[in-house]
C-alpha cells in the first residue's frame, strides 16, 4: 500500500532505508530536527509558468503487515532552480523488484505532473545498476557525476603538505574559525563568500538562498560547530573557507564545503585550508575525513587525490527527466 508518510512516526522506519543508499548514516532523530526548520510548502508559478516556492511531500510503501518498506521524497526550495523537483525513491534491499519502487514513484510522478514540474532530478549510486536501469527506462538521463572521497585520518601522514599553512601566512594571509570571531557580521562576510563562490562549482544551478536560509542549513545544522569552520583572511577580507560537519554515529566529519575568492587562486589557500580541516578532524578524534566533487572540478579533485591523498570512493550521477 502507497500513502503519504505520517510524521513523526515513520522516521523510525525511513531513517534505516535511507541509510541504504547515503554514504554517512542519520537518524529519526536528525530527519525531524531538520525537517522541522523547513516552513509549509507554498509553490507558486513565475513569468514563465515554471513552478517555484516550496514544498517537500513525501510517500511511504507497507508491506501486508503494515511495515514501511520504501520511502519517496520530492522537493524543492525557493532558490532551486524554477521547473525543477529534486526526489528520492529508496526500496529496503529485500524487496526490490517486486514492483513497489515503481508504484512508488509513480505516485511521486504524479504529483509532479499535478503542480507542473518541467523535469525531476535525482541522485543514483554509480555502483547502483538496478537503480540506474530503473531510471533510465523512465526516461532520466545522466547530466554530472559527483565523487566521493575518503581520507583516513589514521595513517595519514601530512608531511611537508603543512608547509602550505605555513606559506600562505608569510604571504600575508591569515587564519582564523568562526569562534574566534563570532557574531552576526562575522557571519554574514562568511555568507557573502559563500555567495560569490557558490556559482563558481561546476554544475551549480538556481539561486543562493537569503542570509536567514543559508545560516539554518550551513551554520545551524547538527554537527557543524564555529571552531571547525576555518576562514582564510586578508586584512579584514574574508577569502576563504573550509567547513566541517560530524556525524555523531562514526564519529568521522564531511568536509562540507570549500571555497576560494578567485583572486586569490593559485595561492595555496585552500590547500592550506584543507589542511586546517585534517588538523581539526584528527584533533577530534574523527576516524576519517570524506568529502565530495563535481568530477568537472578538476583544481578541487588534484588537491584531495593528488596532494592530500584523499582515496577514491563510489561517486553518484545526477540523473535528469525531462517532463515537459
Amino acid at each position: 500500500m502507497i500513502r503519504k508518510m505520517r510524521q513523526p512516526d515513520d522516521y523510525a522506519a525511513v531513517a534505516p532505508l535511507l541509510n541504504t543508499i547515503w554514504s554517512e548514516p542519520t537518524t529519526a532523530e536528525r530527519l525531524k530536527e531538520e525537517e522541522d526548520k523547513i516552513p509549509p510548502g507554498k509553490l507558486n508559478y513565475d513569468e514563465a509558468d515554471e513552478l517555484t516556492g516550496w514544498d517537500r511531500p513525501k510517500w511511504v510503501a507497507e508491506n501486508e503487515h503494515g511495515q514501511v518498506i520504501a520511502y519517496a521524497i520530492a522537493w524543492r526550495a525557493p532558490w532551486t532552480e524554477p521547473g525543477t523537483l529534486i526526489h528520492t525513491v529508496v526500496v529496503h534491499p529485500e524487496h526490490r523488484g517486486s514492483g513497489v519502487g515503481g508504484a512508488l514513484y509513480n505516485a511521486l510522478q504524479l504529483w509532479a505532473r499535478e503542480v507542473k514540474a518541467s523535469r525531476l532530478i535525482d541522485f543514483i549510486r554509480e555502483t547502483d545498476d538496478r537503480s540506474l536501469a530503473f531510471a533510465e527506462r523512465r526516461g532520466y538521463v545522466k547530466e554530472r557525476h559527483t565523487f566521493e572521497s575518503v581520507l583516513d585520518l589514521a595513517s595519514f601522514d601530512s608531511g611537508a603538505l603543512d608547509d602550505s599553512i605555513l606559506g600562505a601566512e608569510r604571504a600575508g594571509i591569515r587564519f582564523i574559525t568562526l569562534a574566534e570571531e563570532p557574531g552576526e557580521a562575522s557571519e554574514r562576510n562568511l555568507y557573502e563568500l559563500y555567495k560569490v563562490t557558490n556559482p563558481d562549482i561546476p554544475g551549480y544551478v538556481g539561486d543562493f538562498p537569503w542570509f536567514e536560509e543559508w545560516k539554518k542549513w550551513n551554520l545551524d545544522q547538527d554537527g557543524v560547530r564555529p571552531e571547525w569552520i576555518h576562514i582564510a583572511k586578508d586584512g579584514d577580507r574574508y577569502v576563504g573557507v573550509v567547513t566541517l560537519q560530524r556525524n555523531e554515529q562514526t564519529q568521522a566529519m564531511y568536509q562540507e564545503y570549500t571555497g576560494v575568492l578567485r583572486e586569490y587562486r593559485g595561492r595555496h589557500i585552500a590547500l592550506a585550508l584543507k589542511m586546517l580541516g585534517v588538523k581539526t578532524a584528527r584533533d577530534c578524534g574523527a576516524p576519517y575525513l570524506r568529502t565530495h566533487n563535481d568530477s568537472m572540478n578538476g583544481p578541487m579533485l588534484h588537491i584531495n587525490r593528488d596532494r592530500i591523498g584523499f582515496r577514491a570512493e563510489p561517486g553518484s550521477y545526477k540523473m535528469v527527466r525531462a517532463l515537459r
